[in-house]
């Protein structure tokens, strides 16, 4: 079992360079679910010092991701979530990283001082010289900055950056709870910046600034930052902190085992909520692509927080299975009670066009007719738009190859036998019109299929008579009719 610092103290950092994507998403959910297990808190802290590339709009819609995937912060910027309840806050903010441009001043000054780190006023032509003159020696190892200003009379009121003073011999290692144990050279480092001119921290220096300041206790991140790992340790090392503990997550690729991008897969948490996905789908599709307990596959939230641990996380690149995805969204919205799909089906119903309530007395037995079929939620308003259209859209097709003069008696005879009807109960109508199918040598499928199309516009559809109950006597009878005269119009 993985070591539990009590309480843990995680956090997700993202960049607010674009949307959030799944790789992100499964971060944070590895983090949240760690939290959450062992009653720590969870922090949202926004890198947002690329200010070339970082958007406001970018800022909204990783908040907005993560509280429709459910991923609420302990700790981190303020937030309003949909029910209106407040998401965040906490005594070691700021939480956006360009508000914290003096605690990194502080701690960079505190190197300066101890001379683990130095002010380098080497300019971009110096260091472009330094690089020719490199590559004029024919040595093929890469350019290193060569130390330049490490003994230099320190000028505090020059332009400068401030770079670390790494150690040129030894190794840096460290037991990673997915990846085991991993250690550098520490010949490979170099005297890396921490702080630019303009006072604003590199990304390896930021993160261990915020990290220490904020008391995290377990940082898990994607394996892509392995390398930043070395130098990050080097600057914990100086200032005599404890080390977090460490999880390097592997990237989630393509099938084909490129890296994932728009072109294989919709890869914004966004999308995957517009097109009709389930938070809770979504997430346990992500545990899952990475993560294992046993053969299942079906885990609801709370089972998540339960079983997950880092021992169970695979080393290995996890790849996108868009099948797996779909039986795993399915799932979980079978497990949704009819009613409640219909509440969640709302919006979507909108989206087409119509203007269906909750109160609706169609909603909710229509839900239990198309839920089977159904993957996402606008599968399911696609399938339940003909109950609440009040003018039908119909398949061409359908309709010119099953609405002709040869329907007549079948769609005469079927309107006759449902003016009869005591009760406009599916079970009861299927009998009488099984019973009338037998007696007047018309086959049932020759009445089921113009019927199909005069009442749903469609070739398929969930069980006729069912349909009919949700329907309603007056409606089920208007369409019948209505097919009825465009069968007697195609027969003159």
């Amino acid at each position: 079992m993985t070591p539990v610092s009590t309480p843990p103290r995680v956090r997700f950092a993202p960049s607010p360079t674009g949307y959030l994507h799944l790789g992100g998403a499964r971060t944070a959910l590895f983090n949240w679910l760690w939290a959450r297990k062992h009653g720590g808190q969870f922090i949202l802290r926004v890198e947002d010092t690329d200010r070339e590339r970082s958007t406001q709009e970018s800022v909204q819609a990783i908040f907005e991701s993560m509280l429709w995937l459910g991923l609420n912060w302990d700790e981190g910027p303020t937030v309003k979530a949909p029910d209106g309840t407040l998401v965040g806050g906490g005594k070691d903010g700021p939480y956006f990283q360009t508000e914290r441009i003096d605690t990194y001043k502080r701690i960079a000054d505190a190197l300066i001082e101890k001379r683990l780190a130095y002010r380098c006023y080497c300019t971009k032509e110096d260091l472009d010289a330094a690089r020719k003159a490199h590559a004029a020696t024919g040595v093929k190892d890469a350019f290193r900055y060569p130390g330049t200003c490490r003994d230099r009379k320190d000028e505090p009121d020059r332009q400068h950056v401030v770079r670390f003073r790494a150690p040129e011999t030894g190794v840096t290692g460290w037991d990673d709870l997915v990846k085991g144990r991993i250690e550098v050279p520490n010949s490979a480092q170099q005297d890396f910046v921490l702080v630019r001119g303009n006072g604003i921290p590199l990304y390896n220096f930021g993160a261990v600034a915020d990290d220490l300041t904020m008391n995290v206790t377990l940082v898990a991140r994607g394996d892509d930052h392995v390398v930043n790992t070395p130098p990050q340790l080097m600057m914990y090392q100086a200032l005599g902190a404890n080390i977090p503990q460490l999880a390097h997550l592997p990237m989630i690729q393509a099938p084909n085992g490129e890296k994932l991008s728009k072109r294989h897969a919709a890869v914004a948490v966004l999308d995957y909520r517009d097109n009709g996905y389930l938070p809770d789908g979504v997430l346990n599709y992500l545990a899952r692509l990475g993560w294992s307990h046993g053969d299942q596959e079906i885990f609801s939230r709370a089972e998540l927080i339960d079983l997950f641990g880092w021992e169970h996380v695979g080393s290995t690149a996890g790849k996108y299975d868009v099948k797996k995805f779909s039986h795993v969204q399915a799932s979980h919205l079978r497990m949704l009670s009819d009613a409640d799909l219909g509440v969640q089906a709302l919006p979507f119903l909108a989206k087409r066009g119509l203007n269906v309530t909750a109160d609706d007395a169609r909603l909710t037995p229509t839900m239990a007719l198309v839920k089977p079929r159904a993957t996402t939620l606008s599968e399911v308003a696609d399938a339940a738009d003909y109950i609440f259209r009040d003018v039908l859209v119909f398949d061409e097709a359908a309709r010119s190859k099953l609405l002709t003069k040869d329907a007549v008696p079948a769609l005469t005879g079927l309107i006759d036998i449902l003016k009869q009807a005591d009760a406009f109960v599916a079970a009861p109508m299927e009998e009488s019109v099984k019973a009338w199918s037998e007696s007047s040598g018309i086959a049932l499928k020759d009445i089921a299929q113009p019927a199909r199309v005069a009442l749903t516009g469609r070739k398929a559809s969930p069980g006729l008579f069912d349909v009919m109950q949700i329907l309603g006597r007056d409606v089920t009878l208007a369409r019948l009719e209505a097919g009825l005269a465009f069968c007697q119009g195609a027969a003159t």
